[in-house]
């Protein structure tokens, strides 16, 4: 299930003037002219079509698209009893509103089918709202056919960023893009309210092709149908596995494709809903780039364990583009029907197309009894997690399964996934026995990110995973997104490598890591890629140089840098109903110095969301800039008390508390943040500083041994260590720590 807190601080989908379901609806130079048009000659694709989960993936309300039981059926969830009933042709729930108190509200569309199936609600302000109580489609001996709550261990009031009622449900932001076709979310940030649009209330032929009015007119032969005979007419051609298949050399095991693939275009038209992914643009358009209109997540934490397993739920592309599969030239419909989404084959079968049955699918190679669950190729290369507690989903890295490194780092392995009463050091040991010592795999960069994410990483091994080009782009691409700290004269080479790199999503990092260097080479790296051919890297130059006094600049340079900035702004304002995007904008306008629009934003992100803590922060961060502490501390403050439980909004307060000399309730705070976040290394460095700067350097010393234990290659708390236990005397323990830091390297 995803997790309840991190759910609200992402970016995911932005949307669709309620046209009739197959209207025509504008965009750009070419018109959607629905799929019934579409069917009349591709038959066969459109039968298959029919009944998929994108054919199901949102409809209106009626008898033959509910699926569940409204008939006077109730559900209690801690408390609240809704109740689902019929009032003529009308689908209606009674439920608690946004005030807490029951209300009826009618159901407008389902939303999805199987194994699960969410229900719409209009709410003012052109609001469509996702219901959190949801019907379990899956048959009754699967134990479904029943009502059941999304977080179901958890009280979710009225007032809960979870509610149903609140933006962290609301389709129009967050799911519209992705269940229709050429969905428009047309949000006003005057009044705050929607009048989202769309072609077709489905995923019908449009949302993967294009607008199809250019080729019907080449198909019908229309006036001037000539100038579409290159193409067809279509914005994309989804023709990358045309004449192509997977053959077989002599004594091979694996089957290699008859011609090497050299564009990414279907695997971008997937991701662009399969993929965990920030929107950057207001209107997409088929066939460009994916990263001109979406920045799709890195392998961060809580997305993903640090080998790169699925974590919370990521929706396939970035766990795909880790695999061996995707590098040797495999794509999506090699394995998936694209109209029916079922698979080419059953079971095994998918996976033999290109694995040999007589060396994969045997006992010796997966030592299981044939047929079992252990002898199934998924079970083993693309285990489950399951989300919105129901809904199973495969992880696509496809990976060797590594319980050797849930010993070492504790990440997930499909053994014990299966053998829930064995141990991972069991596991590791059996793997052992069969194929001796374990292979490091395709996705061989777990150590690295696991250290990176402990603060212990090695600067000289995130260099190394950055140069490796046969490393997978994503972790490239990651390792250059944590590098900045470690950034010295042995590795920065890694930062010229980084933005020179082929993959924009690598580039893209390499900018954030600028960050750490003086502002004069930043200029100097940062400014050719402000012209880049991709627009999530431009806007990130112009982030990253918003500090830079424009006036300064030569004529040529102002001007890219300002046109890049303007990418920027337009991108947040795409998202402008997402505090994420005010607190965006706010910490663009505070670098440049932009006092009353940096203000006017983070106020935005606050008043659209006040359990959004990062707003507090960062306009608490600009106003002690600017010399107004007491106005920080007042806003920290109030970040509590709308935090009570975050570790961040304490630490925060307690900093601002030290710069105002008010030591004893600093450290009550700092005291509280190490408490809430114990194994934040910084956190509790923090607080052991605050310690012996308090006059309770025994105090701290405990401390700083306790986070040692979780973080032993943390250099800080080392260095501290060795500094505090010199001050108190304790030479030998400081010789100690010192042998220790040693050990490390420079």
């Amino acid at each position: 299930m995803v997790s309840k807190r991190c759910l609200v601080a992402v970016l995911l989908f932005f949307s669709a003037v309620l046209l009739p379901y197959g209207g025509t609806h504008a965009a750009g130079d070419d018109e959607f002219v629905g799929g019934e048009t579409c069917a009349g000659c591709h038959e066969a694709e459109h039968n298959r079509w029919k009944g998929s989960h994108h054919d199901l993936a949102m409809l209106p309300a009626s008898p033959a698209s509910v699926l569940g039981d409204f008939d006077n059926a109730e559900f209690d969830h801690y408390g609240v009893t809704s109740r689902f009933f019929r009032d003529g042709e009308r689908f209606v729930v009674r439920t608690d509103g946004s005030d807490g108190r029951l209300q009826e509200f009618e159901v407008s569309y389902t939303f999805g089918a199987f194994p699960l199936q969410q229900y719409l609600v209009e709410l003012p302000g052109g609001r469509l709202q996702a219901l959190t109580v949801a019907w379990d489609s899956r048959p009754a001996e699967d134990g479904g056919q029943r009502w059941f709550h999304l977080y179901p261990d958890e009280q979710i009031p009225y007032d809960d960023v979870l509610h149903w009622t609140q933006p962290s449900q609301n389709w129009n932001s967050r799911c519209a893009e992705c269940h229709s076709t050429a969905l428009r979310k047309n949000y006003d940030a005057q009044t705050r309210s929607f009048d989202s649009s769309w072609a077709e209330v489905n995923v019908a032929c449009e949302a993967c092709h294009g607008p199809g009015s250019d080729h019907l007119s080449w198909a019908r032969r229309d006036a001037g149908w000539e100038q579409f005979e290159e193409g067809f007419g279509l914005r994309v051609r989804l023709d990358e596995r045309r004449g192509v298949h997977w053959r077989f050399d002599a004594d091979a095991s694996i089957a290699r494709r008859s011609a090497a693939r050299d564009s990414a275009r279907e695997i971008e038209t997937c991701a662009r809903c399969h993929a965990r992914r920030s929107p950057i643009s207001e209107g997409f358009r088929h066939g460009e780039p994916l990263l001109d209109h979406y920045l799709p997540a890195l392998l961060s934490e809580g997305l993903y364990y640090p080998d790169g397993q699925i974590d919370d739920e990521v929706y396939v592309y970035g766990s795909f583009m880790q695999s061996r599969m995707q590098a040797a030239g495999v794509t999506c419909s090699d394995c998936h029907d694209p109209h029916s989404l079922e698979l080419r084959a059953p079971g095994n079968g998918v996976c033999l197309q290109c694995h040999r049955a007589t060396d994969y699918d045997v006992p010796r190679h997966h030592f299981h009894e044939p047929g079992s669950s252990g002898a199934s190729c998924a079970e083993c290369h693309m285990p489950t997690r399951t989300y919105m507690v129901v809904d199973p989903r495969h992880d696509h890295s496809m990976r060797i399964p590594r319980p050797d490194l849930s010993v070492e780092i504790g990440t997930p392995n499909a053994c014990t996934m299966c053998h829930v009463d064995r141990s991972d050091r069991w596991a590791a040991d059996q793997v052992s026995e069969w194929y001796g010592d374990p292979e490091p795999g395709y996705q061989d960069y777990a150590k690295t990110l696991h250290a990176a994410r402990r603060g212990e990483a090695s600067g000289e091994e995130l260099a190394a995973l950055v140069r490796d080009t046969e490393a997978p782009a994503i972790a490239r691409a990651t390792a250059m997104a944590t590098i900045g700290p470690y950034l010295g004269s042995r590795n920065v080479d890694a930062l010229e490598f980084g933005l020179a790199d082929a993959d924009a999503a690598v580039r893209a990092a390499a900018l954030g890591a600028l960050e750490a260097i003086p502002p004069q080479l930043r200029v100097q790296f940062a400014f050719p890629l402000l012209r880049d051919p991709v627009r999530a890297v431009r806007i990130e130059a112009a982030r990253v140089l918003a500090t830079i006094p424009v006036g300064d600049l030569p004529a040529e340079q102002r001007r890219a840098l300002e046109a890049a900035e303007r990418e920027y702004i337009a991108a947040q304002l795409a998202n402008a109903e997402r505090p994420e995007a005010q607190t965006n904008l706010g910490n663009f306008y505070a670098a440049k110095g932009e006092r009353r629009p940096a203000i006017e934003a983070y106020r935005s992100a606050m008043e659209l969301a006040p359990y959004y803590l990062p707003a507090y922060i960062n306009l608490a961060d600009f106003y002690r800039r600017v010399g107004l502490e007491s106005d920080a501390l007042e806003l920290l403050q109030q970040a509590v008390e709308q935090n009570p439980g975050n570790a961040s909004a304490h630490h925060a307060l307690g900093l601002s508390l030290v710069r105002l000399q008010r030591y004893d309730a600093a450290l009550a705070e700092l005291a509280r943040a190490a408490e809430l976040a114990p194994d934040d290394a910084v956190i509790v460095y923090v607080y052991a500083v605050a310690l012996n700067s308090m006059g309770q350097p025994r105090n701290a010393i405990a401390v700083l041994q306790q986070a040692l234990a979780r973080h032993p290659r943390n250099r800080e708390i080392l260095g501290a260590l060795v500094s505090f236990s010199r001050d108190s005397g304790d030479i030998a323990g400081a010789q100690r720590y010192a042998e220790q830091l040693r050990a490390l390297g420079p």
